[in-house]
């Protein structure tokens, strides 16, 4: 045997016999969804015990005390020898309506729900031969006593819901909507041949412009909702903004992962066309909210479509057009994509119309009102960058100028809208 092998014999003997041994098992996992889920189940089944045991302990506490009623006219319609009623119970009670009065007359009536329980509505269909242009003031008693007032300050017709109708609703959608939006774009050219500093101011317009539209799309909101506390009041306002601002973030967010890294190591600004298409649906989305306003107040009858108005709209919405095409000075889209553009901003309108005088929910209104609000506030956000000048500065005197113009402009052109 040679030395070499010697030494392996050596090594091979002094090699461990034995296995390792085997890891301990302890006690099975459960699953995470089940961790997860199992508080809540106990939660359902304590709630459920609760309320079928009716409060143990606390169902004494609510003996003597009045039921607390809290109702919301939501919407009137007006048809030959009757007046619709619509309500909502805003309360932690039910509510039952048990007599209606119109301007002291005691009036029979149906409604659709004889008990309302809490965020339920009812419609009130009242028996009474109204007279076109007279104002009335009608009051729902409740069964406990209560009343609910609702003033028509001139009797009319609401419009019948038919092909018609909603062909009308389309035109006005298209009118105050799609149209001022494509004049606005034929800014285009002017843009492109505008220096750095006009290109500045023409986006301090825009930032101007937007901050009008969130604020009056607020303003909107929260007066639709003044009166109704259902659904959480002026909150779904601040919720639909909240919401809007942060998915658009995310959006951005997510699209930033896939863009170019700069010299800097950080993404570079956003592209014209991508600003250009955030601003269109910013856009679209207030135009929405919009036109669901104005198709809602034609349904109930408390809109005149006057050739004025229809003129005011658009040269208010006119400038929105501006807003989109100033971000392509430097990078002019096709026309392709200019039409896309255009009708991303201004369809919306075209849609709110229609389902605005269809359904009409003064909660729901408001949230929408709010998205776009969001909306129009994270375009605005993202426009800032694009302020800046030589020496890095956002707030110059003529972006300013710049600002304060677009809200002046849109403010001017707002009281043709309510003239």
């Amino acid at each position: 045997m040679t030395a070499k092998d010697t030494t392996t014999a050596q090594t091979t003997t002094a090699a461990p016999t034995t296995a390792a041994p085997a890891p301990a098992r302890g006690r099975p996992q459960a699953p995470r969804w089940l961790l997860g889920l199992g508080p809540l189940v106990l939660i359902a089944v304590l709630l459920g015990l609760f309320s079928l045991l009716n409060a143990p302990g606390l169902a004494k506490l609510s003996d003597g005390v009045p039921p607390r009623e809290e109702i919301a006219v939501e919407n009137i319609r007006l048809t030959p020898g009757q007046i619709s009623v619509t309500v909502r119970n805003e309360g932690p009670d039910p509510v039952t309506i048990a007599q209606v009065n119109v301007s002291d007359y005691y009036a029979m009536f149906t409604q659709s729900r004889d008990i309302m329980a809490p965020l339920e509505s009812s419609t009130l269909a009242i028996d009474y031969n109204w007279v076109d242009g007279d104002p009335y003031e009608i009051a729902l008693v409740t069964s406990s006593g209560g009343k609910i007032l609702a003033d028509i300050a001139a009797a009319a017709p609401s419009p019948e819901r038919g092909s018609q109708f909603f062909g009308l609703m389309t035109l006005l959608g298209v009118y105050v909507g799609v149209i001022p939006v494509a004049l606005g774009m034929l800014w285009m050219p002017f843009v492109r041949r505008s220096s750095a500093a006009w290109i500045r101011v023409l986006l301090g317009v825009t930032v101007g412009l937007l901050a009008f539209l969130a604020l009056d799309a607020t303003l909107e909101a929260v007066e639709l909702v003044a009166n109704n506390g259902a659904f959480g009041g002026t909150m779904v306002v601040f919720l639909g903004a909240l919401t809007s601002y942060l998915v658009l973030e995310g959006t951005d967010a997510w699209m930033r992962r896939h863009q170019k890294i700069g010299d800097t190591g950080r993404p570079e600004a956003l592209p014209p066309r991508r600003l250009a298409l955030l601003i269109a649906i910013g856009i679209g989305l207030h135009n929405f909210g919009e036109g669901l306003a104005i198709g809602s107040a034609y349904a109930v009858g408390s809109l005149a479509l006057g050739a004025s108005l229809i003129v005011g709209f658009a040269i208010h919405n006119t400038t929105e057009g501006l807003a989109i095409v100033t971000p392509l000075a430097k990078e002019p889209p096709g026309l392709g994509r200019l039409v896309a553009l255009g009708l991303i901003a201004g369809a919306p309108a075209v849609a709110g119309a229609v389902v605005g005088s269809a359904v009409f929910q003064p909660a729901l209104s408001a949230f929408l009102l709010g998205v776009g609000a969001g909306a129009v506030v994270q375009v605005a956000v993202k426009l800032l960058p694009l302020l800046k000048d030589g020496q890095g500065k956002t707030f110059t005197a003529l972006t300013n100028l710049g600002i304060i113009l677009g809200l002046a402009v849109m403010f001017v052109t707002g009281l043709l809208v309510r003239a």
